[in-house]
């Protein structure tokens, strides 16, 4: 079983395994074939998973959870590091604490390790479907969403609070009111969108940046095929005897961020924990700094072309 490593969080509160499991699935799966992935993730030494109310993977996580501490696979929930996210239809201060309650009850746990807005917008409760009609559409009032946020920590509910898919200037507007500031920035981030702006503005606030779509989604709606049919990064793979999958997800890993990868394929969830006991070269290293780059994930992927926050995406 591989042994991933952890990196301390601003909150102090617990370590994160630097390599989570994704669990959102696209085209999705029956709850029984997440269950069993997740159990087998388990087997190979993940200790991490990412999870949110708009996967629909909360349930099938719980599950797998009850079931590895019945079985023994772990022997207590504080071996797990889990992650779950405020959807954008709840982002209203009234409703954050009743949604992470909601999600606690879908995996069966008393607390999270680690609670995020999903993405910094709201959404109607009648939005759903993708993408989602203009009038159903509506700025976040971030003030107030992070009072519920903060409150979910001070009630025990999490014992971290963050965001994803926020820019460096929302970063900053957050930062200017919190009380307990985010400690978890979750954003797309692979060898073709390398965020570096953002991860060295995160890196000086002291808040941790997690990538997803560490390998470009490829196989999702909204992701494609560049890293593994990237030539650049075959080479190296090749030279190393490594996979591409590898030298992408090592590369992140390299940035000092930490990396949530959704494989549901045993023998790949296995090889992407493979990415410790060997480095890229500086040479190697700067050729995959001279990649083009197109970032893959868009507001518009989930709220279509009309959506009228779609100019705070391009911060990112």
């Amino acid at each position: 079983m591989a042994k991933v490593p952890e990196v301390n969080l601003c909150s102090g509160n617990r370590a994160m395994p630097v390599v989570g499991m994704g669990t959102m699935a696209s085209p999705p799966c029956t709850p029984e074939i997440t269950k069993t992935a997740i159990l087998e993730a388990i087997k190979a030494g993940y200790r991490h998973f990412d999870s949110a109310f708009a996967y629909g993977s909360e349930q099938p996580l719980g599950e797998a959870i009850a079931e590895a501490l019945r079985v023994g696979l772990v022997n207590s929930r504080e071996e797990l590091f889990i992650t779950s996210k405020l959807w954008c239809s709840f982002a209203e201060r009234d409703l954050v604490v009743p949604a992470i309650k909601m999600s606690l009850r879908n995996l069966q746990l008393d607390y999270l390790d680690l609670y995020l807005i999903h993405w910094p917008i709201r959404l109607s409760p009648k939005a759903r479907t993708s993408p989602v009609p203009p009038d159903y559409v509506f700025p976040i009032d971030l003030t107030s969403v992070w009072e519920g946020m903060e409150e979910c920590q001070k009630l025990g509910l999490t014992k971290t609070i963050g965001v994803s898919n926020f820019s460096t200037k929302k970063l900053e507007q957050i930062l200017s009111f919190a009380k307990i500031p985010p400690a978890v920035n979750q954003v797309e981030m692979n060898p073709f969108w390398q965020q570096k702006k953002l991860t060295e503005f995160c890196k000086r606030k002291s808040i941790h940046v997690t990538a997803y779509s560490p390998m470009g989604a490829n196989g999702t709606k909204w992701g494609d095929s560049r890293i593994m049919e990237c030539e650049v990064l075959k080479q190296i793979a090749n030279a190393k005897g490594k996979s591409t999958a590898q030298i992408s997800l090592r590369w992140v890993y390299e940035q000092g961020v930490s990396l949530v990868a959704k494989s549901f394929n045993k023998e790949r969830m296995r090889e992407n924990l493979k990415i410790f006991e060997w480095s890229l070269t500086e040479e190697e290293s700067k050729r995959i700094s001279e990649l083009p780059q197109h970032k893959g994930v868009l507001f518009a992927s989930i709220l279509g072309p009309h959506d009228p926050v779609l100019e705070a995406d391009a911060e990112l």
